[in-house]
């Protein structure tokens, strides 16, 4: 399951997001730390393809793949030094998979802070950068003591003071030009600014038609990010409402399909997410996979037995398997390949596992 850490300012909207996503549960008050203790919660990601699937094969259960979300207390300035709830609480989302600025933009006079969503994002960058310096300095030390006696952890003190100079500046680890193969070898020291990120730009009903405006600049800024644009409050409402009520009010104001498709796809685009099928009388089910993983890494994802004794994977595309209206006809047709241990599953993928143990 995909773990996604909200980090902002106060009231900028992360505990209203997480309701949005995850159909309520956090408490979206108007002043500063409402939030004290993180939000933990998990969502389904609706998937079309799963549901006809399921209506094909009629199913007894669908199972979609989820993801989790952990809203945590606003960030200001100074949480390094202490100031609000300080940083502790970051721990929270130090194992997340990727980090979602939520950016405040809309105005409301009940509502103390500021509405440029780049200076939300520079406040929290550096604030996450900060904390990210006293983990890694004093994981420096430890590294600079065990290099006296063993010298092959001195590659990671030499890495470490390069990312502790960056951070002392204030500057993110994903700003500061290291190669991707140093960034993956901090990947251990859990460092906040390590992770991919995204953002969210919470904007007012009232600034809908210039939502676009909004999110260009902070996609410049995060230089070509995940950046998505929302009212946040109206998805949070609509969340709480019965479906029908709920595609009412969302066509009724130009949203769409509501915020959690929208944020689910942004997020498996930004960590290189793939999705494939497995589907029968039994269960219908989403899997989610990395892209170019090979059919036995996606047979680990149901259990590592079937990855160990992998034999071959009977593979289709969903779509044509709908058209066929189930396997046997797929198979007599001739369309269901065999595929073997060297085949990188493809998205939407409907596969079947050959194994032995």
């Amino acid at each position: 399951m995909e773990r996604f850490g909200f980090v902002g300012l106060p009231n900028a909207g992360k505990s209203s997001l997480y309701n949005a996503l995850a159909g309520g549960g956090a408490l979206a008050a108007p002043y500063a730390f409402a939030t004290t203790d993180p939000n933990v919660g998990v969502a389904k990601v609706p998937d079309a393809r799963l549901d006809k699937l399921a209506v094909m094969s009629g199913s007894k259960q669908t199972m979609p793949a989820s993801v989790q979300f952990t809203d945590i207390g606003g960030l200001v300035e100074g949480a390094s030094q202490g100031e609000g709830l300080g940083n502790h609480f970051l721990q929270g989302i130090r194992e997340s998979d990727a980090i979602v600025f939520v950016l405040r933009a809309f105005a409301d006079s009940d509502v103390p802070g500021p509405t440029d969503p780049l200076e939300h994002l520079g406040v929290v960058e550096v604030e996450l950068s900060l904390a990210d310096l006293d983990s890694a300095e004093r994981q420096l030390d430890k590294r600079r003591r065990q290099a006296k006696g063993d010298k092959s952890a001195q590659q990671d003190v030499v890495l470490l003071e390069e990312a502790v100079d960056h951070l002392a500046e204030g500057t993110p680890l994903y700003r500061t030009g290291m190669t991707i193969e140093q960034l993956k070898a901090l990947n251990p020291f859990f460092l906040l600014t390590n992770k991919p990120v995204m953002a969210v730009v919470n904007v007012g009903e009232d600034q809908l038609d210039g939502i676009d405006a909004l999110t260009d600049r902070v996609s410049t800024e995060l230089d070509g990010a995940e950046v998505l644009g929302m009212c946040i409050q109206l998805e949070a409402e609509a969340a709480l409402m019965p479906l029908d009520e709920r595609t009412e009010l969302l066509d009724g104001l130009g949203l769409g399909e509501g915020a959690l498709p929208r944020f689910s796809r942004a997020a498996y685009h930004l960590l290189g997410l793939r999705t494939y099928f497995t589907t029968g009388e039994k269960e219908s089910r989403a899997w989610t996979f990395p892209a170019g993983a090979t059919a036995p890494q996606c047979a680990g994802v149901i259990h590592t037995d079937f990855e160990r004794g992998f034999i071959r994977a009977e593979t289709i595309q969903w779509d044509l398997l709908l058209e066929h209206g189930g396997w046997a006809k797929a198979r007599e047709s001739g369309d269901v390949r065999s595929e073997g241990k060297d085949y990188h599953a493809e998205d939407g993928d409907t596969m079947e596992f050959r194994f032995n143990v």
